[in-house]
């Protein structure tokens, strides 16, 4: 007779989500000697989350790549940084005292501690997120993990599944959880209950079964990511300061993070804040591969091309150009007709400087191709532009405007498009360029000349030059939508991970960390990001939720020897 009593598991502590938080905690729980659950809602192949597919960028100061690039940078400046780009509200207190703790721990806590993992970073240090006016990054902080985001986490997981304490550890995929578990009598959350999809017994097609379980444990963490993936809950809380809501939007990331674990804290009394808080991208376009519906690929878009309004218009009278303040693009595209965009360059400046964010799409940094990369960087990534010319439905190619312009009509199919504007928008510009070096008058290219004075970017972007140059190959348009891709709300947590009640007060038994908490305090990086503040919050959350969950187990234990 089969039974259909739920599963019971025990252990000292339960981790829900296994993405790079919830490997983190899990890694230093059974460093400490804990008895962990780690439940996972994916299968096995999904093991690691969101970070499978990331670029792998982080936000570092004071390491030795700093160093060996000459900056000199402290956590002082980082923090002034911080502050300035946050924009706080006067009752962020949580996400403020969480930014000082990166700032002043984030080399000992994040940097050195992947290096004594075993993660490597790139040479060159990045300079992202500048600010349209000084009010980003003062220095080049942005950080590219050899390996990128799925070398990080894999290499961690692997870290976890061949410790020596392994014995401690219970790892369950498919495990979804749908419910906190809060004792009637201290109010203190002693676990979860779900349902868990297990191989049918006498199958042999891979058919399974849905069987519901229980975890008891001391200590909970909740790692279940962000609600980004949930277009419906991204709708709900978006904040019209992007307009309303874009209803073509993309969706970056699984749908697996869907938010439902903050309706469960919700309901067990704990804040959720911030939502309407997020980190989208301005230059989505479709997945020419989709594995679910809406998928979308971030670009890093070209610095150089023009960035163009659906009726062909030069975005103004500030152009718009990436690496200063993601936060300002996505308003402005939301604010848009038609709530989309056209970049439009030649095929030297989109071999130049294009290029996808994620894992896979930068396989020379994934497989740690140092000369490769440098070679792609002298010589052009043709073989990314080809591949979006041929398979990518949002990129287009042409040998001139006219021709360009008719084919963007067919794509938007909205009438927005004048031919006429579009084809002025590029001979104004090239003829500004075409007066000589002296003569240019444009911020654009005010901008293009800074980001030419850092090494790295110099490297990465293109000689200032007009766009109708034969020599430079055929005309590219892409059309751009705005990209769902993470959250910068969540659960409120204290220093320690603790999630927070009404009153301010932890919940006992109950922390958060990752993405699920806003990357810490609910909202770590309040209304703009420096980039490069989510993996590595995603551990230094982990780690302090690790050690006070230890240190609050060690004082229980103390105070029940004394007794």
């Amino acid at each position: 007779m089969k039974s259909t009593a739920p599963i019971e598991y025990h252990s000292d502590t339960l981790v829900i989500g296994g993405g790079l938080a919830g490997i983190v905690t899990a890694l230093e729980l059974i460093e400490q000697g804990q008895r962990v659950i780690l439940l996972d809602a994916e299968g096995e192949q999904q093991f690691g989350g969101q970070a499978n597919d990331a670029f792998g960028g982080m936000l570092l100061i004071n390491t030795k790549e700093q160093r060996k690039n000459g900056i000199h940078d402290s956590p002082e400046l980082l923090l002034a940084d911080w502050l300035r780009a946050a924009e706080f509200a006067a009752d962020d207190i949580w996400g403020q005292r969480w930014a000082e703790t990166y700032a002043y721990h984030c080399k000992t806590d994040v940097y050195d501690w992947l290096l004594a993992n075993g993660i490597r970073f790139f040479p060159a240090v990045q300079w992202v997120e500048r600010g349209n006016y000084g009010n980003g990054n003062s220095l080049p902080r942005y950080h590219i993990a050899w390996g990128c985001g799925r070398g990080v986490v894999q290499a961690l997981a692997q870290k976890l599944r061949q410790h020596p304490q392994r014995k401690l550890l219970t790892i369950r995929y498919e495990h979804r959880v749908t419910g906190l578990i809060r004792d009637s009598h201290t109010n203190a959350i002693t676990g979860c209950v779900g349902t868990a999809q297990l191989p049918c017994a006498k199958a042999s097609g891979g058919e399974t079964q849905a069987r519901a379980f229980q975890v008891q444990a001391k200590a909970t963490v909740v790692c279940s990511g962000g609600i980004n993936g949930n277009i419906d809950k991204v709708r709900e809380h978006w904040s019209p300061i992007y307009g309303p809501f874009p209803e073509n939007i993309l969706n970056g990331v699984s749908p697996a993070a869907d938010g439902a674990m903050h309706d469960e804290v919700l309901k067990v009394g704990g804040q959720v804040i911030n939502l309407g808080q997020m980190w989208n991208y301005a230059a989505g376009i479709a997945h020419p591969k989709p594995k679910f519906p809406r998928h979308g690929l971030s670009l890093i878009p070209p610095r150089s091309a023009l960035w163009l309004d659906a009726h062909g218009n030069r975005v103004g009278p500030e152009p718009m150009i990436t690496g200063f303040d993601t936060h300002d693009l996505c308003k402005r595209t939301g604010h848009l007709p038609g709530q989309y965009t056209w970049q439009v360059m030649n095929w030297h400046i989109a071999a130049k400087e294009l290029a996808i964010s994620g894992t896979d799409e930068n396989p020379h940094f994934r497989d740690k191709k140092l000369l490769r990369i440098i070679w792609q960087t002298l010589r052009g990534n043709h073989k990314l532009v080809q591949w979006l010319v041929e398979q990518c439905e949002d990129v287009i190619v042409a040998d001139t405007p006219t021709e360009l312009a008719e084919k963007m009509r067919a794509l938007s199919n909205d009438n927005r498009l004048d031919s006429t504007l579009l084809c002025q928008s590029i001979e104004q510009y090239d003829a500004m360029l075409q007066r000589g070096d002296a003569l240019h008058n444009d911020d654009q290219v005010r901008k293009l000349q800074q980001l030419r004075q850092w090494r790295s970017d110099k490297l990465r972007t293109a000689k200032i030059q007009p766009l109708l140059t034969k020599k430079n190959g055929p005309l590219i348009a892409i059309r751009e939508r705005i990209v769902s891709r993470k959250s910068m709300g969540g659960m409120l947590t204290n220093l320690h991970s603790q999630v927070l009640d009404h009153d301010q007060q932890p919940i006992t038994g109950l922390y958060a960390a990752g993405e699920a908490a806003g990357f810490g305090g609910g909202g770590i990086s309040g209304i703009r990001s420096l980039e490069g503040t989510f993996l590595s919050n995603c551990i230094l959350n982990g780690r302090r939720a690790a050690r006070a969950i230890i240190a609050q187990q060690a004082e229980a234990a103390r105070l029940g020897d004394n007794t």
